[in-house]
């Protein structure tokens, strides 16, 4: 079992940063990739990026590219998204997630557990 709890978020003016960062409890979570997604009001959640088990690999999506980046420490079972030049369609609830390591080398992202999420507001 892995709990997750994410911290970091907040309100920030366009062009800003901020820092995310996700916190996991159980002696496992370094064995499976992990993940941020967000869902902003009245849309689906969507992939944000993703790091494999041991650090190396780092996908994103198209819109967060070359601004967001995601690393992670296991020795702290913790993984990041520092989020630069921050924009307005920014605004989301982020959430961070556990995906099972076989289905992150695929593509698939099968998520085995998710956070509660941390509210991402971007003013202009």
């Amino acid at each position: 079992q892995v709990q997750l709890v994410e911290s970091g978020g907040g309100l920030v003016q366009a062009g800003g940063s901020l820092r995310l960062s996700c916190a996991a409890s159980g002696h496992t979570f370094s064995m499976y990739a992990a993940g941020w997604f967000r869902q902003a009001p009245g849309k689906e959640r969507e992939f944000v990026a993703a790091v494999s088990p041991g650090g190396s690999l780092t996908p994103s999506a198209d819109a967060v590219k070359g601004r967001f980046t995601i690393s992670r420490d296991n020795g702290k079972n913790t993984v990041y998204l520092q989020m630069n030049s921050l924009k307005l369609e920014d605004t989301a609830v982020y959430y961070c997630a556990a995906i099972a390591s076989g289905s992150f080398y695929s593509g698939r992202y099968e998520i085995a557990y998710w956070g509660q999420g941390t509210q991402v507001t971007v003013s202009s």
